[in-house]
């Protein structure tokens, strides 16, 4: 199973919200956000018992919303935008993404994957320090990704691809 394909499935990412979530305000305010977030709605278990799965089903409401709520940008030459539209290439074209680009995004997909490994004990022990490790293990490997995402939309554009041969248009 492709987890990566499955995410944009379960989050219903068609292409309006793709261009959506290119705005720099969404990318940012998903990064930063969403993990500690949810991490103070899990550890609010122990002072509003099973009210925390209301703050954790919000925070979730939040993750879903955030590349809907913004507005298209008006270019696509930021950072954010390009590594959102990288993106969108390793789920509609990877059979056309360098074989470096594969192998150190598949990296650090795995490399951030094990940050929930601290996230969850911390949550589960009310540890702050390794709820903090796991979200920092967590966030420097998804931006990382989203920097590589940016060189493969570069990449992408240098070999003559566009918005349009995403299915996306604007």
């Amino acid at each position: 199973m492709d987890v990566a394909r499955f995410s944009e499935r379960l989050m219903g990412m068609k292409d309006e919200v793709w261009l959506r979530h290119a705005n720099p305000w969404s990318v940012w305010s998903r990064v930063l956000t969403p993990l500690p977030l949810l991490a103070l709605a899990i550890w609010s278990r122990s002072w509003i018992g099973s009210g925390a799965w209301v703050a954790v089903a919000v925070v979730l409401a939040w993750v879903w919303m955030n590349p809907r709520i913004f507005s298209q940008p008006k270019t696509f030459n930021s950072w954010s935008a390009e590594g959102v539209l990288g993106e969108r290439v390793w789920l509609r074209q990877r059979d056309k993404i360098a074989g470096h680009h594969k192998r150190v995004a598949n990296a650090l997909a795995i490399g951030s994957g094990l940050g929930l490994l601290p996230f969850a004990y911390g949550l589960w022990a009310y540890d702050l320090g390794f709820t903090c490790l796991g979200i920092g293990v967590i966030s420097v490997g998804k931006m990382w990704f989203v920097d590589r995402m940016t060189w493969v939309w570069r990449d992408f554009q240098r070999d003559g691809g566009t918005l349009d041969d995403l299915a996306l248009s604007g």
